[in-house]
């Protein structure tokens, strides 16, 4: 060993520790030429670098950490978006765009009918004669009633006197605004058999609550007699 520390056995190149292009503690240094990648260093050729801080990507590359961008139309969030004449809160459109009215306020609209016609009808009753003679006149006559009522409302205002206090109005099959005479008549014809006394009356009853049921059921609201008519629509405005 010679004197300073140095120990030629030790070291049999005769190289020093940590020499040059060694690192003293076990890691390769870059040698002679070679580029060390310092700060703001490009990337080399076909790795793609990330965009400067507020830099948008150019057009056509996709997200430099990995995330897909949304292509035109498509909603980022990954949420369907409604098509042209759907409702946004998933209620059903009606003809033009207006929403069916709801079972409730169809029936609010014919027993406000129902009295307009009944009260006339029963102040005539009032004066007639009482018997079964009496009773049949009068339940015919209340079937013709409200059958010419609402035929004659339906088909030159388009609605009668109850459905337009509360709001409704009645369309023709593909959105016209007013019912032809056999349309009307089709829909409204489960009025007919009242003119039948006390049995009449039942059969009656009974198309209303299947007309109730197939309303509720059918998601444009069209009952039996609506479908019978051809697909009018009974639609709120």
């Amino acid at each position: 060993m010679t004197s300073g520390g140095y120990d030629p056995k030790q070291y049999p190149q005769g190289g020093q520790p940590g020499g040059y292009g060694q690192d003293p503690y076990g890691q390769q240094q870059p040698g002679y030429g070679q580029q060390q990648p310092g700060y703001g260093q490009q990337p080399g050729y076909g790795q793609q670098q990330p965009p400067a801080y507020g830099q948008q990507p150019a057009y056509g590359q996709g997200d430099p950490y990995g995330q897909q961008q949304p292509a035109y139309g498509q909603n980022p969030y990954g949420q369907q978006q409604p098509g042209y004449g759907q409702d946004p809160y998933g209620q059903q459109q009606g003809f033009g765009g207006v929403l069916p009215a709801d079972l409730g306020t169809r029936f609010g609209a014919r027993f406000i009918d129902g009295l307009i016609v009944g009260i006339p009808l029963g102040i005539v009753n009032f004066f007639l004669p009482t018997g079964i003679t009496s009773a049949i006149i009068v339940s015919a006559l209340m079937a013709i009633a409200m059958v010419g009522y609402n035929v004659a409302m339906e088909v030159t205002q388009g609605a009668t006197v109850g459905k337009k206090l509360l709001g409704l109005r009645v369309v023709a099959p593909g959105g016209a605004p007013n019912l032809t005479p056999e349309q009307s008549i089709k829909r409204n014809a489960f009025l007919i058999p009242q003119i039948i006394y006390c049995v009449g009356s039942l059969v009656t009853l009974g198309l209303w609550i299947y007309i109730a049921i197939t309303i509720n059921q059918d998601p444009n609201k069209q009952g039996w007699h609506d479908k019978f008519a051809g697909g009018t629509q009974v639609v709120k405005g």
